[in-house]
């Protein structure tokens, strides 16, 4: 099982030619991507993908959950194909790079194979995941969850976005529900690379991240009821105000994260505080607390010391609170023969690199429970992710799926 040279790079230009490509297709207001799932624009990037893998020769897959899967043949009919993919779909405010990367890096291992006519005993995968991201149908990395066991195809179907739109329907309507059973494949390794979404690697001036775990993740779900009531005519002790409440909760989370210092993190990132009028006293909240830690011990205490202190506060103002648990997953441990891939990969291509603990979910954290599975990160400007001036630059993309490619090709094992 040779590795490859470390004269072999992919076509930096053409990557990042690529990358550029596909962000024409649902662009934000501010330089970045709206590409949500299952939307038109999500639709029209799943066709362009589709026809740049068909130009090198690949049998293109879709199951019941809209996972594409473009198969390059490999030298063994009976070997189990090396897995490599991310997801296409982005948030609403979204950047050019979460997930994209991760897909358009796999494609141009493929590219680069054709180029040079390498051969591999395995065939090699590229996949986009659906609904990596969760903001319009929750929760995130759906359809890999589902691939994986973790939810059922049934349940994911009948999710809700704002509008009451079911993914199932949204699925069939956009016409990229397949046939193929969700699950079914077997693989012999998935590799994902992503951008970091966090600031260490630019900040230490590192080529590559080596992803040894993934941070376990728990959405609860908070409601707090008070009663509606004119701002400038309630008495103050009279109000029932569901906003204060929330914002106490809210001041509870972030001591129940710095409790676990430095690497627990806790916050709402999605609050809607109804009637939303400004000389209105809110009535009602509805807020998602996200904790994340890579210790699933400090992960369940997070959660019961928000149940616990979030039912003192509501208590005291004399509002109502209720929690739902509307997603997550435990700490990953990522395969140690994958992650070694990785790490030697980075090495031989003379890339300086570090070990890292992805602080976000991503698709591999699903499919490492099915498959050996290892992620390779490159850095992104300050850190910056989920919003539309999240960079990256063409060297960072091109070292990162270097890396990626060596690492696959090793593990599909190059046929002389």
């Amino acid at each position: 099982m040779a590795a490859p040279g470390e004269n072999l790079k992919v076509n930096a230009d053409r990557l990042w030619g690529s990358l550029m490509e596909m962000a024409k297709i649902g662009p934000g207001v501010a330089g970045g991507n709206n590409r949500q799932t299952l939307t038109d624009a999500d639709g029209e990037g799943r066709a362009l993908f589709k026809a740049w893998c068909e130009a090198v020769d690949c049998d293109m897959g879709l199951d019941q959950m809209g996972n594409m899967f473009a198969t390059y043949s490999g030298t063994d009919p009976n070997a189990l194909p090396v897995y490599v993919g991310s997801h296409l779909d982005t948030q609403p405010t979204g950047g050019k790079y979460d997930g994209v990367l991760g897909v358009l890096g796999g494609l141009e291992i493929l590219r680069t194979m054709r180029d040079l006519g390498i051969k591999t005993k395995h065939p090699i995968v590229v996949t986009n995941w659906t609904n990596e991201e969760g903001t319009r149908y929750a929760p995130a990395m759906l359809a890999s969850g589902v691939f994986a066991g973790v939810h059922t195809q049934g349940w994911a179907y009948d999710r809700e976005d704002a509008e009451g739109l079911k993914f199932g329907e949204e699925l069939q309507r956009i016409g990229w529900r397949g046939d193929e059973k969700v699950g079914a494949r077997k693989m012999h390794a998935f590799f994902e690379l992503h951008i970091e979404q966090g600031p260490i690697l630019e900040v230490e001036e590192k080529d590559i991240g080596v992803v040894t775990h993934g941070q376990g993740l728990s959405w609860t779900q908070v409601i707090i009821e008070g009663k509606d009531s004119h701002t400038g005519s309630t008495p103050m002790a009279m109000r029932k105000n569901a906003g204060l409440g929330m914002a106490r909760v809210l001041e509870r989370v972030d001591k129940i994260a710095w409790s676990h210092a430095p690497h627990a993190v806790g916050a709402a990132g999605h609050i809607d505080v109804y009637p939303n009028s400004r000389n209105v006293i809110p009535g009602k909240v509805v807020f998602t607390v996200d904790f994340r830690s890579p210790d699933l011990d400090v992960i369940k205490d997070m959660e019961e010391r928000l149940r616990v202190e979030g039912k003192e506060v509501a208590d005291e103002m004399e509002l109502t609170i209720s929690f739902e648990k509307v997603g997550g997953f435990d700490p990953v441990k990522f395969d140690e023969t994958c992650v070694a891939a990785v790490r030697g990969a980075a090495e031989r291509l003379g890339y300086s690199h570090r070990d890292l603990i992805s602080g976000a979910g991503h698709d591999a954290c699903w499919i490492n429970q099915v498959a050996p599975t290892a992620m390779v990160m490159c850095p992104c400007v300050d850190g910056l992710s989920h919003n539309e001036a999240e960079e990256i630059s063409r060297e960072w993309a091109a070292a990162g799926a270097d890396v990626l490619m060596h690492a696959v090709l090793e593990t599909a094992q190059i046929v002389e």
